[in-house]
Formats: C-alpha cells, structure tokens, sequence
C-alpha cells in the first residue's frame, strides 16, 4: 500500500517537473503602435504562467486578424532555458477612415453621403463616428460599438440616426412616393462566447413618419403616418473566418431576429429574421471565390410597407434603388475575386459576379417565390480598389445586367466588399 501512494506521489511530481518545463514565463506584443498591448493580452487565452498550448495561440491570433486596427498577425515561440517566450507580431491598420459614398437617388437626382469613423478609440479596438447624408433630404447618424469595453466577453453598442428619405411606396400597380423619417436610439449588449461565436441582445426605441409627396390619392392610400415603435433585437454569429490581406478564406453565419411593437397605435405586432450565410475559398495565389445566401422572412401582412425591399445597394447589382418589396426573400450573391496588381499598399482586384434573389409578396403565398415575375437575375463585373494598411479602404464600382423579366441594368458604387 505504501508503494501505491509512494509511486502516486512520484508521478504527480514528475508531471509538475513536466509541465513546469512547458510554462509560458514572457508573453510579448510587438509590432504594435496605437492599439494598446494591454488589451491585446487581455483578450488573448495565452498567458503568462501557462502551460504552452498552439491551439491557443491559433485561436488569438485568427481572432486578432478580424479586428479592425489589425491588418495581419503572427506569432513566433522562443525557448528560454526550461520555459517560453511567445511574441505576437501585429501588423495596423490606419482607423481613422473618412467616408464618402455617392449614389443615385429615387428622384433620379445625385446623393451622398460622408463621414469619419475611429475604429480604435483608446487603443482598444472601440469603434466611433458619424455619418451626414443627402438623399432629396438631410440625414445623420451616430455609432458607438465597444466589443469588449467591460471583459474580454461583454461589450456595448450604441446607435443613433435621424433618417429621412424619398421612399417608394408600391400600390397594386401604381407607385406612391412618401417623404419617410427614422428617429432611433439603440442600445445593444454584446456576449464573446468565444471565439467564433458572438451574442447581440437589445433595444431600438424609434419614430416612424410617413408624408406623402406624390403619386396616387385614393381612401385607402394613407396619407401620414406618424408611429411610435418598439424593436427587440437579438443576434448570434458564428465566425470562422481567416483574413490574410484581401484574401479570406472560411465560413460565417448571422442570424437576426427582431420583434417590432406599436406603442400607442392599434396595430399589428410584427416579427422580421433573416439569415447570412457567407463562403469564401482561395483559388490558386491570387484568387478568391465568395458567395452569401440571404434567406429572410417577415410576418405575412398585407401592406405595401413591405420590409424586404429590392435594391442595389443591398443584394441586387443593376437593379436600381427600392424597385421592390417583399415579406420574405432568397438572395444568393457569388462572386471571383482575382487579383490583378500587387504592391506594398495597394492593390486591385477584378470581380465577375452574379447576383439572383426572389421575393414573396406582401400577404403572398410560397409559390411567390418560384413566379417569373418576382425573380431577378443580374449578373455583372466590376474593379476593386484596395489600400492593404487601412481599414476597410476599398472603393468599389460594379455593373451588373439584368437578364430576367423587368431587367434593367447599371453601375453601382460603394466602399467595402460587397458582403
């Protein structure tokens, strides 16, 4: 008996001795010049002290790579006498970012819309700016978004705009047009469960007005409309993405759910969810093959206040601004991405895209979803580009060309990929 707990202790402490010769006794961040070292280490599992585990270090560094002030990440393991020394290797991104986006408008006039965001505030990774627009009106909106301003898993977001623009209202055949404003103020909590899953849970109080500016008149076309609403929103992400450069490789997937009330108006509750399902996969050295399928729905009235509109700002290339409305929809955008010139900063890329969607109508059945007339196809080409050391510096210019019925075709303009 006394040889048992005698060779117990033996092994316990001979793996003491072992796993003291694998601890971690320095964890260093280099490379880094504005994003602060502290909150690298504080959202990073390696530590000081610990056992050295690659999986660890695989996971900070892909979740390092996603970060806005981050370009790329590595890491490079130095042994030191029975122990490690770990060094991450980070690669900025300039985050002060002006934004400018010029567009055509409902009124077939020309919009804008500019701002100036930091994407890391203090140093860790905090996210804040503003936005003017002019679309026919004035609009603005302000945006606040700390992933991890409490731990290493709980953040905040907080969202204003005062939104107004010419929006298209469709009636059976006819088109009324409405001098539409979105007043909102939204708070949302964020929970990292780890390090490819995340949890947005939150509340948009806002003020919906509709005033009508043209079109048809008729007992059953409103004429304003002034709403106060309600709107619990909930969303969860799985991400598994890996970034080198413009290069992205992986899977991810979002989900939206958001529940909407009246808060002093008899009407109707109403729920909206959708998910975004992305894919990307490297071909070759130089190319990059990239697909999302949306697939959305919303409860089933039948209004012409439909939530899921037709657009080429938002799924289909060439269509045109809102020619459409829907309460439930299915997009696939796909898209090869093949870079054409390379330097130290820049870099251009050349797209060949097709984008197909359907929509159900207002008050509609399933079968909306496979009639001639509510199917869009457009596929299309264009250029991106792409400053390689700030963030999200992507200009892109796409043409898309309907080849379905109502087909129209046209170019369109943006900052960022597409999806």
């Amino acid at each position: 008996m006394n040889k048992i707990i005698l060779g117990l202790i033996y092994l316990a402490l001979f793996s003491l001795r072992l796993n003291a010769q694998n601890l971690i006794s320095e964890f260093k961040i280099e490379g880094n010049k504005k994003i602060k070292s502290s909150f690298i280490k504080k959202i990073s599992k390696v530590k000081e002290g610990i056992v050295l585990d690659s999986s660890f270090i695989k996971e900070d560094i892909s979740r390092l790579k996603r970060l806005a002030p981050v370009s790329n990440a590595n890491y490079k393991v130095i042994p030191s006498k029975n122990n490690y020394i770990v060094h991450y290797i980070i690669e900025e991104n300039f985050t002060i970012i002006p934004y400018v986006n010029i567009y055509t408008s409902n009124n077939d006039g020309v919009a804008y819309k500019i701002g100036l965001y930091e994407f890391n505030l203090l140093g860790r990774n905090i996210s804040l700016g503003g936005y003017y627009q002019k679309d026919v009106y004035n609009s603005y909106g302000i945006n606040f978004r700390a992933p991890f301003l409490f731990s290493k898993c709980l953040g905040l977001v907080f969202n204003h705009q005062n939104l107004t623009t010419f929006e298209p209202v469709f009636f059976n055949n006819s088109t009324v047009n409405y001098r539409y404003n979105n007043k909102s103020f939204e708070v949302l909590g964020l929970y990292q469960i780890d390090a490819k899953n995340r949890l947005e849970l939150g509340i948009n109080y806002f003020v919906e007005k509709y005033n009508h500016e043209s079109g048809m008149i008729g007992a059953s076309i409103p004429q304003n409309l002034d709403i106060n609403k309600l709107l619990y929103k909930t969303i969860y992400e799985y991400n598994n993405i890996d970034y080198h450069y413009q290069y992205i490789s992986g899977i991810k997937s979002t989900f939206v759910f958001q529940f909407v009330n009246a808060l002093k108006e008899k009407l109707p509750e109403f729920v909206i969810g959708w998910n975004d399902f992305n894919h990307y996969v490297r071909v070759g050295k130089k190319g990059n093959w990239a697909s999302r399928l949306r697939i959305g729905f919303s409860s089933n009235i039948e209004s012409p206040f439909a939530p899921f509109i037709v657009d080429n700002n938002l799924n289909i290339r060439g269509v045109g601004n809102i020619v459409d409305r829907g309460t439930g929809n299915i997009v696939i955008n796909t898209e090869y991405r093949h870079t054409l010139l390379e330097k130290k900063w820049f870099v251009l890329q050349s797209n060949l895209f097709t984008d197909a969607g359907t929509w159900r109508n207002p008050g509609g059945g399933f079968n909306d979803f496979v009639k001639s007339e509510n199917i869009r196809i457009y596929p299309g080409f264009g250029l991106r580009f792409m400053h390689k050391l700030i963030y999200n510096a992507i200009f892109r210019v796409d043409y898309g060309i309907g080849i379905t019925k109502r087909a129209s075709k046209g170019i369109v303009f943006g900052i960022g990929q597409y999806f």
